[in-house]
């Protein structure tokens, strides 16, 4: 299902494998975020860390008209605010949906399915 803009122009159509790419990319990018995780832990592996081909693996979107729903699978660094890093994850996944691709958020829910201890 891809997300729809109506523009004086025409018609735009984002599929959900770009929200997943731009999601992903706005969630790994943030301090303590070690990496994507697959929403079908144990079928992929508990603590399988995917590579940015495989980020819409990570993330589920739910559309709701023009808003959208979006479910982020992540993997936390040990020893960090699990509930500050989730909430920057939950800011830069809103301001980048809206800034890049002009998709409104409705809400943006961070699953941490993981924890792994960082390395020096």
């Amino acid at each position: 299902m891809a997300v729809k803009i109506k523009t004086k122009y025409g018609l735009i159509d984002i599929s959900n494998s770009v929200i997943a790419t731009v999601v992903g990319g706005a969630a790994t990018s943030n301090y303590g975020v070690v990496g994507m995780a697959s929403k079908n832990a144990l079928r992929d592996g508990a603590y399988t860390i995917l590579n940015r081909e495989n980020y819409r693996r990570g993330v589920v979107i739910k559309t709701n008209g023009n808003q959208i729903v979006v479910d982020v699978y992540i993997i936390v660094g040990y020893g960090l605010k699990i509930s500050e890093v989730s909430h920057n994850v939950q800011d830069s996944v809103k301001y980048n949906l809206e800034n890049l691709l002009g998709i409104k958020t409705k809400s943006v829910n961070v699953i941490v399915q993981g924890v792994k201890i960082l390395d020096d």
